[in-house]
């Protein structure tokens, strides 16, 4: 189930909030329990038993972790070994047997299992949440239908963003309910709801069009990477948009996960607007331990590299992937030794076109399939693959979805938000956005009645 299908929309949500408000407040989090048990096992029922077997050993290593001080440390590791190694091998065994193959004589066999959705996102809330007892940064929950309604909480169990338990401690016991704050949740959600299927939808379309086409040109490659770039960060962003829609109607309050990514004026910026629960999460879990940059300065260089390496295997078991994270990892070590001082000083929109030439060529590395097509597709932009510069073909997609790529631009950027937070005292302002919210909840529900099932980017993950 995703949350951009009817199924979701107009009956799991609508009974799900009828449930919880008519319900006791000491019952609440129980029916969010047994609705994101139902939400996961409507997409994922032969891994069910999976998330509940992994809620359970959460449950039982935090009371170790908690009762036995002196052990604590060797219950962690156990823990953790424990866990990662659920991720290792659903979502790793058979990119690690691939690469053992190339260097055995006896092959081994492939393992036929299917990746478990979402099973990124929660892995990482356990380990946070085991680091953290450990660190006493938070209390052990001992009331395991609480833990497991935070780990399996549905607005963010399938694609994030990453919610720590420290951030939601407090509200699993006592959060508030108002009006405005539910208000404000769907309001978010229906700009989620929007930036999913209006946007990253659509140029989704275009960019099956692209890789589909016989007649490639420079313009097809430019068309390609910019609208691939559109399309991820108003698909993931719409997510993250409608997960903290959600958890408002439930009362709940997430941290922001993107903060106007492709406004940043460097690479080491990028990341800090960019999918910033993920980012926050490896400083805090692996960059820090590892010593960070307290660190010699070979050491501290070595930290960066295994964290992107290991940010870029998070999001996928392939070497693409793995190139990816190693890419960033190189750019934020040259900005950090050479680059940082200068950027600072030339243009704020030359910085940025430096920053967005980067993360677009980023982003054909992330959606290759192979090395080869990753090579193709960047040398692509600059004319290396002898192709010619326009073709009739990209012309005529170009005019077809310049206003949808001019409208993802503006979209990517504060100045609409901007632009109405001036004009909030207006009467006329606070009138017509529950009609245009409207307008974009009904043109939405009809794309998604007549257009094709079209998952999260992120479900992969």
């Amino acid at each position: 189930m995703v949350f951009s299908s009817i199924t979701f929309l107009f009956y799991f949500l609508p009974i799900v909030l009828a449930i919880y408000y008519m319900v006791p407040n000491k019952f609440k989090n129980i029916v969010l329990l047994m609705a994101s048990l139902v939400f996961y096992f409507y997409g994922e029922p032969n891994y069910i038993w999976l998330i509940i077997s992994s809620i359970i050993l959460t449950y039982i290593f935090g009371r170790l972790i908690d009762q036995y001080k002196k052990q604590s440390k060797i219950w962690l590791i156990l823990s953790i070994v424990t866990i990662i190694g659920l991720l290792i091998y659903f979502k790793y065994i058979n990119f690690i047997i691939e690469n053992l193959n190339l260097i055995r004589y006896h092959k081994i066999s492939f393992v036929y299992i299917a990746l478990p959705i979402g099973i990124s996102f929660y892995v990482f809330q356990m380990v946070s949440y085991l680091v953290d007892v450990y660190k006493q940064k938070a209390k052990v929950q001992k009331n395991i239908l609480k833990l497991a309604m935070y780990i399996s909480l549905f607005p963010q169990l399938i694609a994030g963003p990453i919610v720590r338990y420290t951030t939601i401690e407090e509200q699993i016991e006592k959060r508030s309910y108002t009006f405005e704050k539910f208000s404000l949740g769907v309001r978010r959600f229906i700009i989620g709801l929007g930036k999913k299927v209006l946007i990253a939808d659509v140029l989704g379309q275009l960019n099956t069009i692209i890789l589909g086409s016989n007649e490639m040109s420079v313009l097809y490659y430019w068309l390609y990477a910019i609208s691939g770039m559109l399309q991820i960060y108003f698909d993931f962003s719409g997510y993250s948009d409608m997960a903290i829609g959600l958890g408002k109607m439930f009362g709940f309050e997430f941290l922001e996960n993107f903060n106007y990514p492709y406004m940043a004026t460097s690479i080491t910026d990028f990341w800090r607007r960019w999918h910033i629960s993920l980012s926050s999460w490896f400083r805090d879990y692996v960059y820090i331990p590892l010593g960070g940059n307290q660190v010699s300065k070979i050491k501290w260089l070595r930290n960066i590299l295994i964290v992107w390496m290991l940010t870029g295997l998070w999001h996928g078991a392939a070497w693409n992937f793995v190139i990816w994270g190693l890419y960033f990892g190189i750019l934020l070590i040259i900005e950090k030794l050479f680059l940082e001082k200068q950027l600072k000083k030339i243009p704020v929109s030359l910085a940025r076109i430096y920053t967005l030439l980067i993360v677009m060529i980023s982003f054909i590395i992330f959606n290759a399939d192979s090395v080869t097509s990753m090579l193709q597709n960047i040398g692509g932009l600059f004319g290396i693959n002898k192709v010619p510069l326009v073709s009739k073909e990209s012309i005529y997609y170009l005019k077809s979805y310049f206003m949808m790529i001019v409208i993802g631009i503006i979209g990517s950027t504060p100045i609409l938000k901007n632009r109405i937070s001036t004009q909030k005292a207006n009467k006329w302002i606070n009138c017509i956005e529950p009609i245009v919210l409207l307008f974009i909840l009904i043109i939405s529900t009809s794309y998604i009645i007549d257009g094709s099932f079209s998952p999260f980017l992120y479900f992969r993950f």
